[in-house]
């Protein structure tokens, strides 16, 4: 069976976030609540995140992102182009 990696990115950002709201929903005073939201939010930002990314990244070339003098006179060209037809 292949689990495919945007499957164990949804179940560790559904972990993250249930981890979360369990911490919030427990009582105020609970001295495990804090690390129940901490541990939540270290899971979404510095997991799942990083893995989502790099995953939607895979093939890209990072060069057409960039702003470099070349991509600047393109999205003036496009933009040129774009309010002629109007």
């Amino acid at each position: 069976m292949k689990i495919k990696l945007k499957h164990i990115i949804f179940l560790i950002m559904l972990t993250s976030l249930s981890s979360i709201a369990f911490g919030l929903s427990l009582e105020e005073g609970h001295p495990q609540a804090a690390k129940y939201i901490g541990g939540g939010t270290v899971g979404l930002f510095l997991v799942a995140m990083p893995l989502f990314l790099f995953k939607e990244s895979k093939g890209k070339n990072m060069q057409d992102y960039m702003l470099t003098k070349e991509n600047i006179k393109k999205m003036q060209e496009k933009e040129r182009k774009s309010s002629e037809n109007q």
